[in-house]
Order: structure tokens, then sequence, then C-alpha cells
């Protein structure tokens, strides 16, 4: 039974998945509740006792932003950013000591997959990894022609629930894949005899991404990565400076020379005024950048907790489909995972320096 005036929400990877996938279903179960109605607009069911379930598109993370939630329903949460529940849902069931349901079909080693392994080990939790041989909801008929059409990594995606098959269109599968086997995904000390470089993906409505990043001998070791939206520069500056790295020199895009029409000045020269000096990433092409990062990725070995949310990013960067064509377009998807890819990129392309003298602590 709903709790008087009780919150609900269900939320899918976009706000158009929800209205396709669950609109139709919600209505057609309460429309038998009495007195229900129904807000097309904002796809929302509310109840005669003040009760309200409400669709949501996780493409829109600040909308969820400041609500209150008695329960909530993830959708495909394989392909929706990992900080949307620790950020924004987890204080939104905290008033009411409410519920989390997530569902999907995984997607590589993201957050899905770390929800999945710690509900395993903790009692308050309840995982259940079911695949089609555990339901029997498909005909062995249906699956034996599925395999005609299917890669193996597709089919033990979709019917096996594996979290280690690739994701489809992803353009670093392979080299994250090597990355595991050769263990240069794993805990990575921070050394403060070695300046720490960063480089950025700066953005204005969208995300800023930042990687920390120190040169060792011949490797690249990312031993940090941070990323947050609607902030200014000097968010990010004094982000710099609480994380207390001695620091070396710092890459933007090219961008960041462009003068704003409010100020008259470049965001590199605000920077400048706040102690950060940058250096400008070479502007090379997305399709040359992929391709430096594919070449270079060999070298680097990434922090798998601090940099838990950039992982999560590059593994699902992936084409856009094209659904006329029913094939995939030979550019990237911009979503969530772009802003992370970005910053790899800028990183890769900036040619490669040995272990410069130390400038400052920010």
């Amino acid at each position: 039974m709903l709790v008087n005036e009780s919150r609900y929400a269900y939320i899918a990877p976009t706000y158009k998945q929800a209205k396709n996938i669950a609109w139709d279903i919600l209505k057609k179960y309460c429309r038998k509740i009495e007195g229900v109605e129904f807000n097309e607009s904002e796809l929302r069911a509310d109840f005669l006792n003040g009760s309200r379930i409400t669709l949501y598109g996780a493409d829109n993370p600040d909308a969820l932003r400041g609500i209150a939630l008695w329960g909530v329903v993830f959708d495909e949460y394989s392909q929706q950013p990992s900080n949307i529940f620790t950020e924004i849902i987890r204080p939104a069931l905290a008033d009411h000591k409410g519920y989390g349901i997530w569902i999907g079909t995984p997607k590589g080693k993201n957050d899905f997959y770390r929800l999945y392994e710690q509900g395993k080990d903790d009692k308050s939790w309840l995982s259940l990894l079911l695949k089609v041989s555990d339901t029997n909801l498909i005909s062995q008929e249906e699956l034996d022609d599925a395999r005609k059409i299917m890669t193996e990594d597709e089919y033990n995606q979709e019917w096996n629930c594996s979290f280690e098959a690739s994701i489809k269109g992803a353009y670093y599968a392979e080299q994250i894949n090597q990355a595991r086997k050769e263990e240069r995904i794993k805990d990575i000390p921070y050394s403060s005899a070695i300046p720490v470089h960063t480089w950025w993906d700066l953005g204005v409505g969208d995300s800023t991404a930042i990687g920390f990043f120190q040169r060792v001998g011949q490797e690249w070791r990312m031993i940090d990565y941070y990323e947050a939206s609607g902030e200014g520069l000097q968010h990010y500056i004094k982000v710099l400076k609480e994380k207390n790295y001695v620091y070396g020199e710092h890459y933007a895009p090219h961008d960041i020379e462009v003068r704003e029409f409010s100020t008259g000045a470049s965001r590199k020269t605000t920077a400048q005024g706040l102690g950060i000096h940058f250096r400008i990433a070479p502007n090379l092409s997305v399709d040359d950048g992929i391709q430096a990062v594919r070449t270079k990725f060999s070298e680097l070995f990434i922090d798998e907790k601090k940099c838990a949310r950039f992982i999560d990013c590059i593994s699902q960067y992936r084409k856009e489909w094209d659904d006329k064509l029913g094939e995939f377009k030979n550019k990237p998807l911009h979503d969530w995972t772009s802003h992370a890819a970005d910053m790899l990129r800028y990183w890769a392309v900036t040619p490669d320096f040995g272990n410069i003298i130390i400038k400052s602590k920010y």
C-alpha cells in the first residue's frame, strides 16, 4: 500500500527511453485504481491519497535534485552515470528510509557490476543474476535463432548476463580488456617526488572532467579523476588545491582561449588570475584523438578506486547508433561518457615528456 503523499520514481537512461519503455505499462496497471490521473507532459501518475509515480531520464540528472523519494527503480542502470545514485538519489531516499531497485543488462564492469558484487556480501541487499537458463522465459528455438546472428559477446551479455562481454560499438573495449589482463587497473599509489600533470575537458553547461597523471619511466599512471557540472573555474582550482598534489603542467583544449562575451576575457586568462597556467593540447580531429588513445593506452596504469567513474565512462564510450540505417555512425555518441573520453584524447595527443621540474602545489 502506498504511504500517504509518497513519491516514487522510475529512471531510465534517457527521458525518451523512460517514455517508450514504461509509460504505457504504468498506465495499464494503474488505470484500474480509482481516481488515478495521468499527466502526459510530465509522465506522472497521481493518486487520490496524494501519492505519485514519475518517470525520469538519467540524461537530465539536475531534474532529480532536491526531490524526496520513498522508492526508486533504475532500469538499464549499466547505461546511467555512476554518480546519479550516490550524489543525487541516495540523499533523496534518506528522509523516508526509501528503497532502491536496480535492473538491467550488464555492459562491462561498471557501477552496476560493483553494486551487484556489493549486494552479494551485504545481508541488507539482495543481488540476483538471472540467466536465460534460470528463467526459461525464452524458448530454446528462439535462442538458437538468436545465436545465428549474434556474436558470442552479444549473446553472453544479453542472455547470460555476462559482465565480461565487450560493449558493441565501444571504442576502447579491447584496450580496457587488455589493461585488466595485464593488471594495469588496480591501486596506483601517488608519489610526492614526481609531479602530477592534469588534463582537462572544460564544459560550461556540461561537465568538466580532470585527469591526474604521473609519468614514471615509460609508464603513465592515472592516479585520480574528478568530474562535476555547473561549476566555475574557481571550484575546480579549489579542488586541485585540496588534493594537495605537487603539480607540473596543466593542459586544456584550444577553446579555453576563446573570449567570453560577458567578460571579454578568456577562461585561460581567468585561470591565470586564479593561479593555474594552462598549456594548450594539440587540436587534432576526434578520429585522430581516438587512434592516439588506442596507441598510447598500453602505457597507461589506472587507479581502480579513484578513477572508477573514469573507467565507467571510457568503457561505455561508443559510436552513435543510426536507427534508420540500422548501423553505427562513424562518430561518437555524445552523452555522459563524452567528457572523460575527451579529456583522455587531449592526454593522448599531447607529446610525451619526462619528469619535468616541479612548479607548484596547485
